[in-house]
């Protein structure tokens, strides 16, 4: 895919790798749709990226709500009358074990790393189709194919994220010429780890910063622009992206 002119929606943008995302794409002439419940955080982002000559809009969307994400995909076709690549990132990962039952953070992590991604999903791909072109990229995770204990109802969303991909990959692919791509990063240095209420397993993720150089959002948004401007006929399907240092 020829990126230049093309508009991309971007859930989960006011932080970490969605805001790396979208400034590397940015630079690469798409024009970004900004998606997140942080509208001030936006605003921030789509002026440093107008700053330096690119195209931004943000879009006010709580990924689990379907009113919400029909009207933020509405208005974001009315501002730049279509839409070509989604990008499913808006996700969480608190951490602790089973039998702690922090059965809010469960419902929040299914909610929006589930919930979400179909929401999201659900309002996007009729313009794909309608189009018959375009391409929609999953952030799964290291935990979408490895297990870790603290991580249940985590790596159960993301193992969700990356069988939904690439059934969605068989399934629309060929039928309306749209890619799908799961990007399954390993350590990242993002602000997941200030989500985990359990004091033990976040002193032991924060250990892992000494251990390994961890990714940055550009490592994983270059990995992206890989898949997107890939050949037409070419759909890379998964991207497992890791540190180098990292052995597990």
């Amino acid at each position: 895919m020829e990126l230049n002119g093309k508009v991309a929606l971007i859930t989960g943008a006011s932080s970490g790798i969605g805001e790396g995302v979208a400034k590397t794409l940015a630079a690469k002439g798409v024009k970004i749709g900004l998606a997140a419940r942080s509208i001030d955080k936006l605003k921030k982002i789509e002026g440093e990226i107008q700053q330096v000559g690119g195209e931004a809009f943000s879009v006010e969307v709580d990924v689990t709500n379907k009113v919400s994400v029909n009207a933020g995909v509405k208005r974001l076709i009315e501002k730049y009358g279509t839409i070509d690549i989604l990008i499913n990132n808006a996700g969480i990962m608190p951490a602790s074990d089973i039998d702690a039952f922090k059965i809010d953070e469960w419902d929040e992590m299914v909610n929006i790393n589930i919930t979400g991604v179909l929401n999201v999903t659900a309002a996007v791909l009729p313009e794909l189709i309608n189009k018959h072109s375009g391409h929609i990229v999953n952030l799964s995770s290291i935990a979408g194919r490895k297990l870790f204990k603290g991580l249940a109802i985590y790596c159960a969303t993301k193992h969700f994220v990356a069988a939904f991909s690439d059934i969605m990959r068989m399934e629309i692919g060929k039928k309306h010429n749209i890619r799908v791509t799961s990007i399954q990063p390993g350590a990242v240095a993002t602000n997941l780890f200030n989500q985990i209420t359990d004091e033990t397993y976040k002193e032991g993720m924060e250990s892992l910063r000494d251990q390994m150089t961890f990714l940055t959002s550009n490592d994983i948004a270059n990995s992206m622009v890989y898949a997107l401007e890939s050949p037409d006929n070419v759909d890379v399907s998964e991207i497992f992206i890791l540190p180098t240092d990292q052995e597990w």
